[in-house]
């Protein structure tokens, strides 16, 4: 008597197994290849071709199971991403607009700030040197110039409380920006030559891979044919 089936005994067939069922034999001939070993004569290159063009045909029957089994889920993200799209879209219009209108008035108020901030420094450090002063000549005997010098020191406390606050005192909603502009390409390319030489190696190592056969005759760049196996 069968045992009664069970949650998860009906396993679905494996699309990758499917795929790759009628290439079972060459797999395995072709790992046992593998062994480090280089072929060494023109049987053992016929062997091989055939076991290349019948990898090439286990890894199209992969790629088209796998293109079966990930288009419904590609197509579904593809639909979600498009229903989002203008909504998200719009709303970055809408904040890009935001900001440009209100972007004047936060830096004319930033710069306000910044020279506050930049007058409480200056007198807070006037406060200090009349309060370091005042310190420096009072006479423990003369109560007036005690009392004066008191009285500098809380307004040295006081400006220098107001500077703090000055300095706190920002604009939210903005942040510090680095431009740059380049004024001379040719100075610029050889202070790079001269100071970042791995960047200018790759550079040219990335356009001569993208270009050689365009530009096969460029000053420094050989380039030549040769066959190869495929």
């Amino acid at each position: 008597m069968n045992a009664p089936a069970t949650i998860g005994d009906n396993h679905p067939p494996d699309p990758i197994d499917d795929a790759l069922a009628p290439f079972g034999d060459a797999l395995l001939e072709s790992e046992n290849w593998l062994d480090g070993s280089p072929v060494e004569n023109e049987g053992q290159m016929k062997a091989v071709d055939a076991l290349i063009k019948a990898m090439k045909a286990a890894r199209k029957a992969v790629s088209e199971a796998e293109e079966s089994e990930t288009k419904p889920l590609y197509d579904a993200w593809k639909q979600a991403k498009a229903r989002y799209a203008p909504t998200l879209t719009d709303l970055d219009r809408i904040v890009k607009g935001l900001v440009s209108i209100v972007d004047g008035f936060k830096r004319k108020l930033a710069a306000e700030k910044a020279e506050a901030a930049r007058k409480a420094q200056e007198e807070m450090w006037r406060k200090a040197r009349e309060a370091e002063e005042a310190s420096r000549k009072a006479n423990a005997g003369d109560l007036e110039a005690q009392r004066n010098a008191a009285a500098l020191q809380e307004a040295f406390d006081a400006a220098e409380e107001a500077a703090r606050e000055a300095a706190n005192d920002t604009v939210k909603g903005m942040r510090k920006a680095t431009r740059y502009e380049v004024t001379d390409h040719r100075a610029l390319l050889h202070w790079i030559a001269k100071n970042a030489r791995d960047d200018v190696t790759a550079f040219i190592d990335e356009w001569a891979r993208k270009n050689h056969k365009a530009h096969p005759d460029a000053d420094g760049l050989r380039v030549w044919t040769e066959k190869e196996s495929f």
